[in-house]
Parts: C-alpha cells; sequence; structure tokens
C-alpha cells in the first residue's frame, strides 16, 4: 500500500473508529440516563402519596384507605396511550406503606402485608431521616425482573411514623432503551455510510465518470461508432478509480508532499555532499590521476543528479494524468520483442530472450504504446542490474488467459524479506551486486503508476529456483 493509500486509509479508521467508540458510550450511557429519569418521577409519585396519606391520618394512626381505593381505580382503567412506537395498556406503580418499624401494612400487590421491611434500604433510610432507595429483582438472580423502589417519609407533626414506597419494574422503560440503542446504531451506522457514499459522489464528481457515459450515449444518438461508445463505457471504471485517487490525494495531499520533498532532500544530500568533497579537494594540488578520479566523481553524481529530477518530473508527470490521453491497440507480442531486442546486458554478457507463450491469435493491448515500453523497459533493465554476469533474463509472454501477462525472469539473489513491501516505494533501492550501486529508486514506482493508467497491476517476487519474477499484468483489448 503506498504512503497516500495509507495515510487515506488512516483517516477513515480514525474517523471511523471515533464514531465507534461515540456511539458505544451513548448506548451504555442510554440505561442509567432512563433510570434516573424513572427515579426522578418516582421521588414525586412518592411525595405524592405520602403527602396523601398524611391527610387522613390522625394521631400518628396511619389510614391507606384512600390510597388503597385510588390504587384500585387506577389498576382497573383501560389505558391506550401510544408512547412512541409503544402501547401502554395498563399502571405499572406498585405501593406499599410500612410503620414506623417497618412492617407493612399495605401492598399493592397483595403480598406482602404485614411482612417486616425494616431491612430494606428504602425503608430504614427513610424512617432514619434520609433518602432511600433502592433496585431488587422480584426473581432472585434475574435482572431482568429488578424494580425500582423509592421511599418517602410519612410524618405526624415532627416524627415519621411510616414510609410510603413507590415501585417501578424496568421492564416498563427497557422497550424505549431499545428502541433508542437500536435508533442511535442505525443513525451511526447511516452517517458513516453515508461519508462513504458522499466520499464517493465527490470522487465522481472531481473526474465525471458518468459524463463519460453521457457524452458517449450523446454520440452515439448522433451516428457515432458502437466501437466509441462500447470504449467510452469502458473507461468508466479507470475514470472511478481515479477518482478515488483524486479524493485520496486531496485529503492526504499536505501530507504526503512534505514526506515527499523530504525523501527527496534525503537522496540529494549523498550526491551533492560528493560533489561538494570532490570540488574542495580540487582546490588543493595533487597528481592528475587524482584530480581526474576526482572530476569523474563530479561528473558521476552530477548525472545521478540529473537522473534523478528527470524521473521525479516523469513520475509527478505521470501521477497527475487521470487517464490515458491516446489509446491505440498496441500488439502484445512485438511490445515484448521490441523492447527484449532493445534492452541489453551485453558488455556483461547477459542474454534478454523474448519467450511467447501465447497459443493462438496474437493478443492486443488499448494503451500507450510509449508508457507500455517504458514500463517493460524498466523491468527488464531491474532483472539485468541483479543478474549475475553471463545468465539470461527471459521475458516471458502469456496471455493465454483472459488478461495479458508478461513476466521478467532473472536468476539474481532475489527480494530480501525486509524489501517485499518496499520495492515500489519511491526512492527504495537495494544495491545492485557487484558494484553496490542503488538506483534513484523511481523506476518501480514509474512502472507501477503505468500499469495502474492501463487497468493493470504490477508485482515482484521471488522463484522457488531462485531469482526473482516481475510480473506486469494488463486487460486485453
Amino acid at each position: 500500500m503506498s504512503r497516500r493509500n495509507r495515510i487515506f486509509a488512516g483517516i477513515l479508521i480514525v474517523y471511523f473508529a471515533g464514531i465507534a467508540f461515540l456511539l458505544y458510550r451513548i448506548v451504555a450511557d442510554l440505561d442509567p440516563r432512563y433510570r434516573e429519569s424513572t427515579e426522578d418521577s418516582l421521588i414525586e409519585t412518592a411525595q405524592v402519596f405520602a403527602s396523601l396519606i398524611e391527610r387522613d391520618s390522625t394521631d400518628g394512626h396511619i389510614d391507606t384507605t384512600t390510597l388503597a381505593d385510588t390504587l384500585k381505580g387506577a389498576y382497573a382503567r383501560t389505558l391506550n396511550a401510544q408512547v412512541f412506537d409503544f402501547t401502554k395498556s395498563r399502571v405499572e406503580l406498585r405501593v406499599y406503606v410500612t410503620d414506623r418499624n417497618g412492617r407493612v401494612l399495605y401492598d399493592s400487590t397483595g403480598r406482602f402485608v404485614g411482612r417486616d421491611f425494616s431491612e430494606w434500604r428504602d425503608v430504614t433510610l427513610t424512617l432514619a431521616g434520609f433518602y432511600g432507595a433502592r433496585t431488587t429483582p422480584d426473581v432472585a438472580g434475574d435482572p431482568r425482573t429488578a424494580v425500582m423502589y423509592v421511599g418517602a417519609p410519612i410524618r405526624s407533626g415532627d416524627s415519621v411514623i411510616g414510609v410510603v414506597t413507590v415501585g417501578k419494574p424496568t421492564q416498563s422503560f427497557v422497550p424505549f432503551v431499545e428502541a433508542a440503542r437500536n435508533k442511535i446504531v442505525l443513525v451511526g451506522v447511516g452517517s458513516a455510510v453515508a461519508v462513504v457514499v458522499l466520499a464517493f459522489i465527490v470522487s465522481i464528481w472531481l473526474v465525471r465518470p458518468f459524463g463519460l457515459v453521457g457524452d458517449a450515449a450523446r454520440a452515439l444518438s448522433h451516428g457515432a461508432s458502437v466501437r466509441r461508445f462500447v470504449t467510452q463505457l469502458r473507461r468508466t471504471p479507470f475514470a472511478l478509480r481515479e477518482a478515488w485517487r483524486d479524493l485520496r490525494d486531496t485529503i492526504a495531499g499536505k501530507s504526503y508532499v512534505e514526506n515527499y520533498v523530504q525523501t527527496l532532500t534525503h537522496e540529494l544530500k549523498s550526491p551533492l555532499s560528493a560533489i561538494q568533497g570532490a570540488a574542495e579537494l580540487l582546490e588543493e594540488p595533487m597528481p592528475e590521476d587524482d584530480r581526474r578520479r576526482f572530476v569523474a566523481n563530479i561528473a558521476r553524481e552530477t548525472q545521478r543528479i540529473r537522473e534523478l529530477a528527470d524521473r521525479m518530473l516523469e513520475l509527478a508527470v505521470l501521477e497527475q494524468r487521470r487517464r490515458l490521453d491516446m489509446v491505440a491497440p498496441v500488439d502484445a507480442v512485438m511490445l515484448g520483442e521490441d523492447v527484449a531486442s532493445t534492452t541489453t546486458g551485453a558488455d556483461r554478457g547477459i542474454d534478454v530472450r523474448f519467450v511467447n507463450e501465447t497459443i493462438g491469435r496474437r493478443p492486443v493491448i488499448a494503451g500507450d504504446a510509449f508508457l507500455l515500453r517504458r514500463a517493460l523497459a524498466n523491468l527488464i533493465d531491474n532483472a539485468v542490474d541483479f543478474s549475475p554476469d553471463g545468465e539470461t533474463v527471459r521475458v516471458v509472454l502469456d496471455a493465454n488467459g483472459p488478461r495479458i501477462v508478461y513476466r521478467i525472469v532473472d536468476r539474481g539473489p532475489g527480494i530480501p524479506d525486509f524489501a517485499g513491501n518496499k520495492v515500489f516505494e519511491k526512492f527504495f533501492s537495494l544495491p545492485r551486486p557487484g558494484t553496490q550501486k542503488k538506483s534513484s529508486g523511481l523506476g518501480l514506482a514509474f512502472v507501477r503508476e503505468i500499469a495502474a493508467l492501463h487497468g493493470g497491476h504490477v508485482a515482484l517476487a521471488n522463484r522457488v529456483e531462485g531469482g526473482a519474477v516481475a510480473t506486469l499484468t494488463l486487460p486485453r483489448a
């Protein structure tokens, strides 16, 4: 993955991770917030019931008659309250009243009258003059049956003579919590999808690939050939891919340029230092042989900088291209033969041999012949550089499948493990066997861009038999 792709992917990962964390916190916080809201309502209800009981109670005697009648009537009512997506059909409040000793005098469920509740927090704390509340499951060990209870003091003068406790099952608000969670997750996922779709739409807008389809359709309606229409349609996926690259470069552009400049500066330091050192030494008296050697060093390093600048300009121009300007049929066999015959390692006794393994009619590539020739030549040059003297570099053409494949096979040392994922990065280069010199590190990056422009790809891997194989895969015309 290229540096720009890593930056762009990193931004997306950070965005989605942030959205996921935010959603998790919101969803996890829903249940406590609903419990707090329910508890607040229970506090007010308990105080109302306590006031109702105090009105009927005399001489420290607790009278629950009015409360019992009120609740009996409430339970008997038929409800049809539509709360968002849920229908509430009955009153779910539970109420019990205890005396000053914690013994139950009244229970709306009828189950606990006469029981000693003095150990429950809602009763004990309220009788002591504090706020008392608890959450207890009806069935031990089953949190789904939990009921929230809130107590309020029943007073006679300045004395607390009892407690009225109001309870509400947590299951009554669970559907609301679940509905809210589902909606939040849906909104979160929807927003993430919307971001991706928006990015895709923006990227499409940057290159207008559907405009290409529209243009082709209009051309067909005005009498253009069907072949031209099909060609336009086939260009649309490439335009989409380039639109993605536009969007990626826009988001990651600043960091990419900074990294680019830093790497280029680093690559220029070595030849510039060599030139400066040689120039300083030439100012001193020295033998003529040494003088010629230092002059040759200056010329060699100057040529290295020139090659680096030329390659940088070529690569920069190529990266800005979003599609091929001139597409023409290219004979794949002739292309391989021409490049193999003109790329030579004769000075080291290396033979470059073209082998056509295609059966049947000659394969044709739709592309730019000049760029394809440059890509293939770069791969062969790279294979020659790493081949031992006197060896053979084979350029094999295999177009028997749905795509056209060139394989450049050498018998060099292969690719070190640490370099496997870096060989196509800009400025990365391995020392050549024998000389230990490095190239500009831009050749394979140049090949990758050309392959991408043609809708293909390039790969470099080690061979089991030894050496390496570079594979350039291209679509058929």
